[in-house]
Order: C-alpha cells, then structure tokens, then sequence
C-alpha cells in the first residue's frame, strides 16, 4: 500500500506505542485519526499537534473502544473528514496482573472488554468500507505474553493469544477483498503498562526498584539486551502496511526475548 495520503485509525494512540506508531506512519505521509478516551486528551492533543508540527495531518476522536455506538461514531468521523480509511491499527490495551484465584471479575472483564472486544469491534466498523473499495490494512496490537503466558499474567495473556487467534481468522475471511490484517508482539517497551504496572510488580518480590527490575528484566530476557521503543512498533507498522502479501502474521517485536 502507497502510505503517502492513506488514512489510518490509530486506537490509543495519544501516548505510549500508539503515538510511536502515529508518528512512524505520519512520517510515510499518511494521515492519522488518534482515537483515545477524553480523559487522555491533553496527550491526545499533543500528538495531534506534534504530528501538523511535523508537517503532517491529524485529528483527534473520542472512544471508548469497548462502546459499539462510540466504535461506529468514531469510523463515521474519520470517514466525514477525509473520506476513506485505509489502515487500522488497534492498540488500545490495558492490564491488570494477579494470580487467577485472587483475579476479579471486574478486572477480567476490563481487560478482555478492550484488548479484545475493542478489536473484534473497531474492526468490525472500518471493514465494511475497507471491503468496498477492496482494500485495507488492519494491524493488532498483540504481545509476547500473547505467545507464552506468565504467572499473574493470565487474563492479560488470555486476550493477547485471543487477539492472535482473532488476527489469523480475519485474515482468512478478509484475503479475498484484499484487505490483510496482521499482529505485532511487542517485548519490553517503556510505556506506562512496563513501568506503573509490570516493573514495580516484579520488583516489589525481588527487592528492587522498578527502574531496577526493568533493567534485569531486560538484561537477562533478552539477547540484544536492550528494550524497545515506541517507534520500533511504528517501524513494525509500516512495514506491515507496506507488505501487501504479508497476512496473518504475529511478528515478534522483542529484541528475541520471544522467537516463536
């Protein structure tokens, strides 16, 4: 796909590896719709306006990615602003972590609501247009906890191998309209999930700091020995956007902290 002029949707995009995948695909030209909650709107904002900094065009929309009417709203604006969607990167995502005995039910059904339904409905919106115009791109934000579950990771886990499973059946439906949809595993990255959540978790059983814990994490998980960033996600992206006869793929993004 010809990334100059297209239209992508990016899903939580106002912060974190969602703005590293704006940024990434504004830079190939294309325009950017970052879909996020108003509660993160300065964030939001200030992607929007880094992006028409940069020299690029961008718009802000609210959604609450498990929220069907908000789903569809969302769709219905990018479509009104600019008349076509050619990508949809779903990366909004959430985690809590607990072992599965001491899990509760409204955290299960936080998680799954929008790791996976939000994916099942975001994509849902876009592929009737996208089956129209006979092609599209859709690309899932899935993890390495996505190919091999941890303790206390379980519901996590769960939605990440769903959204796999999710990606491998849409891009067995979809490949005859020519739209290809795909999945991207990030490792560690430095993002609010690694550094509020997983770090001080991990470092809290072995007397650490979270900065500390992320580092052994780092150094003894990965060959490279070295985190991710936001913007190798975005190069991730672009990528896929660019591979028209790559579908149905969960590419490892983790400097082979995972290789399966």
């Amino acid at each position: 796909m010809e990334l100059k002029g297209a239209v992508a949707i990016v899903t939580g995009g106002a912060r974190g590896i969602g703005r590293g995948i704006a940024y990434e695909l504004a830079k190939q030209g294309t325009r950017i719709a970052i879909a996020d909650l108003p509660v993160v709107g300065a964030d939001r904002d200030e992607t929007v306006a880094e992006i028409k900094r940069l020299g690029g065009d961008a718009m802000a929309v609210d959604c609450d990615v498990t929220d069907a009417a908000q789903v569809q709203a969302m769709a219905q604006a990018v479509l009104s602003a600019w008349g076509q969607i050619d990508i949809l990167v779903n990366n909004a995502g959430v985690i809590r972590i607990g072992p599965v005995m001491a899990f509760s039910e409204a955290d299960w059904d936080l998680v799954t609501g929008v790791n996976l339904k939000g994916t099942f409905l975001c994509s849902k919106a876009v592929l009737p247009h996208m089956m129209q115009r006979q092609q599209g791109k859709i690309i899932n934000l899935s993890s390495i906890a996505g190919k091999r579950g941890r303790s206390g990771t379980a519901c996590y886990s769960a939605t990440k191998f769903g959204v796999i499973g999710f990606t491998q059946s849409l891009a067995n439906e979809m490949g005859q309209f020519n739209i290809t949809a795909n999945a991207i595993c990030p490792g560690e990255v430095a993002t609010h999930m690694w550094t509020d959540v997983l770090a001080p978790a991990i470092g809290a059983v072995s007397g650490l700091s979270a900065d500390e814990a992320f580092g052994q994490w780092i150094e003894r998980e990965g060959p490279l020995k070295r985190a991710q960033t936001a913007e190798d996600m975005g190069q991730a992206v672009v990528y896929l956007c660019q591979a028209d006869n790559v579908t149905g793929v969960a590419l490892n993004v983790s400097g082979g902290t995972e290789m399966h």
